[in-house]
């Protein structure tokens, strides 16, 4: 017997992992990045789990109805418990949001039932072996401690000599003009500074309410989907799907919102102009995500199901302060600092862009000139921290209808690979969109 007690298992975190995940498919799409089929202890939660996957990878519906017909199909209804069991699993889960949170007990228990196995069986080699043999025994133990420490990480490091050959690479192809750039702002003077937005990088645009972060959100999604066919995502936790669609024909058709919102305004010449829209932007890929309380759970396996679909370039998130986390968390700053952390892991697992708008806090209301800075960005230094580059949007004739009416200033506050600068840009509110200055006209103002 390998094990002189019981090994370390806990089935009641194995039985609310199934349940959680045969509620919803996006914890399936979680959970599975987590842990294997080992990881259960129990060998009935080995095979549902096994018949989960199998369906969801098929990209099948997953219910305890439909997970029954699979088992049933295999032979192994009987042997886990029947139907009965598979509905007691989901009975037994209130919610679908915690099963992370059990998913990690259940990898827990199986590292510490590994680690008990390898040191059963290193202690077997050390009994079993001649005296001339211990070096080979220590680097066999050595293996075995490694193989299991090992798990799921991947090679990371890498010699500086390629590095470098790939870094010097890249500056060639920036010489002349082959080098891929990010995903495009629409704005000649940002992507002038930053090429882009970069794949892996996290970057938040703030302001506090009412000053056009959204409307700058929109904006980049509107240049890379429609005008650079780029994949891209919003999760609007703020806007309706229609409020959002509304800004976007507006921006695009230069028909002012007040319009789109009153049917008297739109003239057959409008209609016009609205049906040619229409039928360009049928085949844009740009995806609108409206779902209430919007859960980080579900943001990321949304994320990595386009990735894999669709060819995810570009992710915009607005805004951070509305995302939930369905857990209890001791307070609303470490969630949110949790939030920035996982979006900036996203960011790299996925390789694309993810652009977070945040609120600011009244930090600049209270000072004379009202320009925002980054420490005012609300409920967390880690946003500032994670960020790879911040944009704070600022709309002088706000406070003071003669301050520069019509202008805003981009302030481009972090910038991890590059300079930061500040940007002008025209707000046209009345279309819902931000927009260059006349190449003259920033001349005329420097």
């Amino acid at each position: 017997m390998l094990f002189d007690r019981v090994p370390p298992h806990d089935d009641d975190a194995e039985m609310a992992v199934l349940g959680g995940m045969l509620m919803s498919k996006d914890a399936i799409g979680e959970v599975s990045q987590m842990i294997e089929i080992s990881d259960f202890y129990q060998p009935k939660h080995q095979t549902i789990y096994e018949a989960i996957v199998t369906l969801f990878s098929a990209s099948q519906p997953v219910d305890a109805v439909l997970v029954a017909n699979e088992l049933l199909k295999s032979g192994d209804l009987e042997k886990v418990g029947g139907t009965d069991y598979l509905h007691s699993l989901v009975a037994s889960v209130p919610t679908a949001a915690n099963a992370t949170y059990y998913a990690e007990i259940v990898h827990q228990r199986a590292i510490l039932r590994n680690v008990i196995a390898a040191g059963t069986k290193i202690a077997q080699l050390g009994y079993s072996a001649e005296g001339s043999q211990a070096e080979d025994i220590v680097n066999l133990a050595q293996a075995e401690v490694y193989e299991m420490s090992v798990g799921r990480v991947r090679q990371d490091y890498e010699a500086i000599g390629p590095v470098v050959h790939d870094t010097l690479d890249q500056l060639d192809k920036l010489q002349n003009g082959d080098m891929e750039r990010g995903v495009p702002t629409g704005f000649k003077s940002i992507d002038d500074v930053t090429q882009g937005l970069q794949p892996g990088q996290m970057i938040v645009v703030a302001g506090r309410p009412a000053m056009g972060k959204s409307t700058l959100g929109i904006d980049f999604a509107r240049a890379a989907a429609l005008h650079n066919n780029m994949t891209t995502v919003v999760f609007s936790l703020e806007m309706s799907k229609t409020e959002l669609a509304q800004r976007i024909i507006s921006a695009e058709t230069d028909i002012p919102l007040v319009a789109l919102r009153r049917a008297d305004d739109i003239t057959p010449e409008r209609w016009n102009t609205l049906n040619t829209f229409w039928s360009r932007l049928q085949d844009a890929p740009l995806f609108l995500d409206d779902s209430p309380n919007m859960s980080l759970m579900e943001i990321r396996a949304k994320c990595r199901r386009l990735k894999q679909t669709n060819d995810l370039k570009l992710v915009v998130i607005d805004y951070l302060q509305l995302m939930t986390s369905g857990k209890r968390v001791e307070s609303r700053q470490q969630e949110v600092s949790d939030f920035s952390r996982a979006l900036k892991l996203l960011a790299k697992e996925l390789e694309v862009p993810v652009v977070a708008l945040s609120q600011l806090n009244r930090g600049p209301e209270m000072r004379n000139d009202k320009k925002p800075m980054l420490s005012d960005l609300r409920e967390s230094g880690s946003i500032e921290q994670d960020a790879d580059v911040v944009f704070l949007v600022h709309r002088p004739d706000f406070y003071d209808k003669e301050d520069r009416p019509g202008e805003a200033d981009i302030i481009l506050a972090k910038h991890r690979n590059g300079p930061t600068d500040t940007f002008k840009l025209a707000f046209l509110g009345e279309k819902s969109k931000f927009k260059d200055m006349p190449q003259d006209y920033q001349q005329g103002g420097v």
